[in-house]
């Protein structure tokens, strides 16, 4: 049975460990990343082969690990029409909801007279984007990174990605790839890929961002990337709170505890509830359904339903949301009896995702809201995925003489003030060279 904790009871350690996530045990892999990462550094290709072969595949070559056309080819007829059909669908949903979150290219406003202030908006360059493979084939993660940044005009695309062990990538991922125009992708995985991707090799580009989903490998890579290159946000394992009410049908808590805890063993899923009767049916059903799950999948839920999940009784709804809120979860499904109520009350996840007709499945392949979201508690501070993190602003401003006259005094004053006579010197002239 699914455990319930009561949250009354729960001292501050017991309340500790279930807020600590598998993320924050990276402490303990910072040396195998930094290991990795100074070896490529150092030598390049030749180091980023050797663990390639080590943790990808044994096969993998300089002249191999970038996928082909001919594989790209291949992959167009090894999907089902049904499957394209589903990614077809997810693609147009997808691309529709980050085409609405472009900004205007440039704008420009007078502020006061003679004062012109504003923006100029220009996608970054290169970005790197992880998709991670390790417990099963993501082709909705290769939706959810390559749509933003080719909506964001992203003038070149890379993407690293693991192969299976004779070397060829997941044909979904590749089909999905070619439909965004990504014909830069490389057949790698994790600290290799990443700090590959960051640093650049004779055959990896250099990217200026990185961003995607990765294992705790990948976080600790991140992090210790952190300063070579813009890494994004942390995303790291899944992560998942449902909150119920009285009115919550426990089926359908259960049901959507176990999306996220299926990820794998270092998956964080909780159902939070005020009801006693919504928990103890909850997990009832939840050991139901668990028995319907593949062994290898029943095993990651379970262990990471004990390791980090399980189920919150709290004293009341308003307890639940600042346990909520407090947690900061990746996916927040709302499964209250007027979900839209409460949407001003919850102040951090990474997606909000109202009533029993939404799912965090439908988000995550097709409803069209980007899927890679900010884990570890970092939901505080991060947002999902979305076109600006593809893009970079530049600040405007232009100064008419009347302008100029405007500011001069204030510019004067306290350039004297923080002592800088240059940039005072550079007001005073000008005011006699114009």
């Amino acid at each position: 049975m699914v455990r319930i904790l009561k949250l009354a009871q729960m001292t501050a350690k017991d309340l500790a460990t279930v807020k600590r996530r598998a993320e924050l045990d990276i402490d303990q892999v910072i040396p195998i990343a930094q290991e990795v990462i100074t070896a490529i550094a150092q030598t390049g290709d030749k180091g980023l082969i050797e663990y390639a072969q080590k943790f990808d595949y044994t096969g993998a070559t300089p002249e191999n690990i970038k996928v082909t056309p001919e594989e790209f080819e291949q992959a167009q007829h090894l999907v089902e029409p049904e499957v394209k059909k589903a990614v077809d669908q997810a693609f147009r949903n997808i691309k529709e909801v980050h085409q609405r979150q472009l900004p205007e290219e440039m704008n420009l406003a007078e502020i006061d007279k003679g004062i012109f202030t504003g923006e100029k908006i220009t996608p970054i360059p290169k970005v790197g984007l992880y998709v991670p493979r390790g417990k099963g084939a993501f082709p909705s993660m290769m939706l959810m990174l390559t749509i933003p940044a080719m909506v964001a005009g992203v003038e070149q695309i890379v993407v690293c990605t693991p192969p299976d062990k004779q070397g060829n990538v997941e044909p979904v991922s590749l089909y999905v790839a070619q439909m965004a125009g990504v014909t830069n992708v490389y057949k790698l995985g994790g600290i290799q890929a990443l700090a590959a991707m960051a640093l650049g090799t004779a055959t990896v580009p250099k990217v200026d961002k990185l961003t995607g989903p990765c294992s705790i490998y990948g976080a600790a890579a991140k992090r210790v990337l952190f300063g070579t290159v813009d890494v994004g946000l942390p995303a790291g394992p899944s992560e998942s709170i449902v909150l119920a009410d009285e009115t919550t049908d426990p089926q359908l808590a259960a049901l959507d505890l176990l999306i996220e805890a299926e990820h794998g063993p270092d998956s964080a899923a909780l159902l939070v509830t005020h009801s006693e009767t919504v928990a103890e049916k909850a997990s009832y059903f939840a050991d139901q359904y668990l028995e319907k799950l593949p062994q290898w999948r029943r095993e990651f839920c379970q262990t990471g339903l004990d390791a980090y999940g399980g189920i919150i009784l709290t004293s009341s709804l308003e307890e639940s949301i600042q346990f909520v809120n407090d947690y900061a979860p990746e996916h927040l499904e709302v499964l209250v009896d007027d979900p839209l109520r409460l949407v001003g009350e919850i102040k951090n996840a990474g997606e909000i995702l109202l009533g029993k007709y939404t799912p965090s499945s439908a988000a995550t392949y097709a409803i069209g809201v980007n899927a890679v979201l900010p884990t570890g508690g970092f939901a505080r501070s991060y947002s999902a995925v979305s076109v600006y993190d593809f893009l970079k602003r530049s600040t405007i401003a232009y100064l008419t003489p009347q302008g100029f006259d405007l500011v001069k005094e204030t510019s004067q004053t306290l350039a004297h003030y923080e002592e800088f006579p240059a940039h005072g010197m550079a007001i005073t002239e000008r005011d006699q060279l114009l």
